[in-house]
């Protein structure tokens, strides 16, 4: 299927508004547990419920893919990816760093993206070749040149079934971000941590995984502000990808070199090795 990204931005947007009228104006509700420290509120499903209702309708064509209940409807190559509520636990306890992301995917690669973040009354949006632009203004990523200079956000640690594993890296990476950048930031909201990379606010995030609910949105947005965005080797950024790493261009490569320090420390048996 072939259908020029920028064309469907007034869709993506108004079903971006419809959701976040339900997070402005809904209380968080029940909350159901989804696995260890991991939950969806009410107001999780009552969004994605109404875009995947309103997009069905809109774009019969594209398929859905939501985090709550998985992909609903198959396209032909495109599909729409839902992070109804990003930052929910912040959501749950009225931190106001959480929104609603969405964007559209043609097969791996991510061409449009909305984010909306509704207490903070910030809505980023790209479409590829298009520019990024917050409330209808133009934005562009950090022209930071090193390190010593940089904030840089990391993603949530790791919960749930083999959490310590998959932390050692992320613990060993603040350490090694500790000891080099200006300051760490954790937002706690992947959708925030890739607009706010685009929109200058800081410098560079490493994210040491990749939903494509996460990251649709955030990393055409990002892309098109400018900001160079690639996998843990530094090869570029899909949705197969490991992890999503995003930049001021000039800072990219002693990042992926400093996460794969990271990566190389926080093996448990290297010493035995050497």
């Amino acid at each position: 299927m072939t259908i020029e990204a920028r064309t469907l931005l007034p869709i993506a947007d108004h079903a971006v508004s419809v959701a976040s009228e339900i997070i402005r104006t809904r209380a968080p509700g029940v909350v159901t547990a989804k696995g260890d420290r991991d939950m969806a509120t009410e107001v999780d499903y009552a969004v994605e419920d109404a875009v995947r209702e309103f997009l069905s309708r809109e774009t019969p064509e594209i398929g859905f893919l939501g985090e709550e209940d998985g992909v609903s409807r198959m396209g032909d190559g495109l599909m729409w990816a839902l992070d109804p509520v990003d930052g929910t636990a912040n959501f749950l306890y009225g931190i106001p760093l959480c929104g609603v992301s969405l964007g559209l995917l043609d097969k791996d690669t991510s061409t449009l993206g909305v984010i909306d973040l509704p207490f903070l009354n910030l809505r980023y949006s790209a479409a590829e070749e298009s520019g990024a632009f917050v409330n209808g203004s133009e934005i562009h990523v950090s022209d930071a040149r090193e390190l010593q200079s940089a904030i840089v956000a990391i993603g949530d640690y790791a919960v749930g079934e083999g959490a310590d594993e998959r932390n050692r890296p992320r613990l060993a990476l603040t350490q090694e971000l500790a000891a080099r950048v200006q300051r760490i930031r954790m937002f706690g909201a992947a959708a925030i941590d890739l607009a706010w990379v685009a929109d200058g606010k800081i410098d560079a995030n490493i994210m040491l995984s990749n939903n494509p609910w996460d990251t649709a949105a955030g990393v055409i947005i990002a892309r098109e502000a400018g900001a160079t965005v690639v996998d843990l080797d530094g090869s570029p950024h899909s949705m197969t990808s490991h992890a999503t790493i995003a930049a001021s261009p000039r800072l990219v490569a002693d990042l992926v070199e400093l996460i794969a320090e990271a990566h190389e420390t926080s093996r448990p048996n290297r010493h035995v090795a050497e």
